[in-house]
Order: C-alpha cells, then sequence, then structure tokens
C-alpha cells in the first residue's frame, strides 16, 4: 500500500521535460530529499531520455533513503512517452513498506 502521508511535499512536472530541463528537474529533487514526496505529472506534454533518466534516479534515492515516492496524475502524453521508452509508471513510484 502507499505510504505517503497526505501534508507531503509535492513537486509538479513541468510541460516539457527535454535535456533543457534535465538539469533543474535534479535541482528539484535534490531539495525534496529525505522526505516522502508526491510528483504530479499531470501538465507534461513531452518526456526525454535526460529527464527519465532523472526520474529513475529518484525512485532509487528514495528508496535508498526508503522514503515515499509516488507519481500522481499522469498525463496521457507521460505515459506514452514512459511506454516509448520502455519503463512502467510504477517503476517510478516507491512505497516503503509497512512494517508489522
Amino acid at each position: 500500500m502507499e505510504n505517503i502521508q497526505p501534508g507531503a511535499a509535492t513537486l509538479a512536472l513541468p510541460p516539457i521535460l527535454d535535456l533543457t530541463a534535465a538539469a533543474a528537474l535534479l535541482e528539484e529533487f535534490l531539495t525534496q530529499r529525505g522526505q516522502p514526496l508526491r510528483v504530479n505529472a499531470g501538465d507534461v506534454q513531452r518526456l526525454g531520455g535526460q529527464c527519465l533518466q532523472v526520474l529513475l534516479a529518484a525512485r532509487a534515492a528514495w528508496a535508498a533513503d526508503e522514503q515515499a515516492l509516488h507519481l500522481d496524475d499522469c498525463s496521457e502524453e507521460f505515459l506514452a512517452a514512459l511506454d516509448l521508452l520502455g519503463v512502467a509508471s510504477k517503476k517510478l513510484t516507491y512505497c516503503k513498506e509497512m512494517s508489522s
């Protein structure tokens, strides 16, 4: 199950995620590191390989930190780009398992 509190930080992805957006996207993730995060992909119109690499690296970082990272409200274009690039959207989500 998802382990994100309602008050978790949200990062809204910009419409164009291409090579020129990759550095700024990385900086955005670095400022949010260490806390649960929701990533809103509702406005994404174009996703390039470099920003996909940033998203996958963020997923790995959140998993290493054992912090929840959840992808929300994905646009059709975002999902189509993930499919074209061979990545399932669930690969970008990390939910820490609840301890019993």
